[in-house]
């Protein structure tokens, strides 16, 4: 009987640790997900590294992922370190490979156009002016207004080959809810 009641918690806690797998922002230098989640110890020495707090430790929400950093953008994004002290912190290489921000390969941003006051008309810039590879994974399209032939647009694109995902733009984004621009994860699909 004990045997059986051991083997029903494991297979109840394995079941729970697989439901909770989904895709996650990872810090900077994260190898794909399977590779990071072999290689990653959950020592917590990125997040320790981090200046910004930007660096979290998963929950038991997070399934095989428990343990292991990640960042929430909207709350607090990486702020992408020109040194990257969390890549240099870890002691298993699940995070390795940077040496410039153009080298980042978080994920990349996606921009819902029905809730982005830019493509309604209204002028903000905030993602643009706040991206730290302005105008490359930002740029502003200018066109005119629809039926307006005297006022412009400047709505936000991104550069899908240029945007590293750091989320910058996410947490900066002066709408909520939801969120005009968000950033998918690396492997994600599209969220927006």
């Amino acid at each position: 009987m004990k045997t059986l009641v051991g083997g029903v918690a494991a297979y109840e806690l394995l079941r729970l640790m697989q439901k909770g797998s989904k895709p996650t922002l990872r810090p900077p230098g994260a190898r794909d997900e399977d590779e990071f989640l072999a290689l990653c110890s959950r020592c917590g020495k990125c997040n320790q590294a981090c200046p910004y707090d930007s660096i979290q430790m998963a929950s038991v929400d997070f399934g095989l992922g428990l343990g292991t950093p990640y960042i929430t953008a909207r709350d607090n994004p990486c702020w992408l370190c020109e040194d990257f002290p969390c890549v240099n912190a870890c002691p298993t290489e699940a995070l390795s490979g940077i040496k410039v921000r153009s080298d980042v390969k978080m994920g990349v941003a996606v921009i819902n156009k029905d809730a982005c006051i830019a493509y309604k008309g209204l002028r903000c810039e905030v993602c643009y002016r706040e991206c730290p590879l302005i105008d490359e994974a930002i740029t502003l399209q200018y066109s005119l207004r629809p039926g307006d032939n005297i006022h412009a647009l400047f709505a936000p694109v991104i550069n899908p080959e240029k945007c590293v995902g750091c989320g910058i733009c996410e947490h900066k984004c002066v709408v909520s809810d939801p969120v005009a621009i968000k950033v998918t994860p690396r492997g994600a699909g599209e969220l927006l």
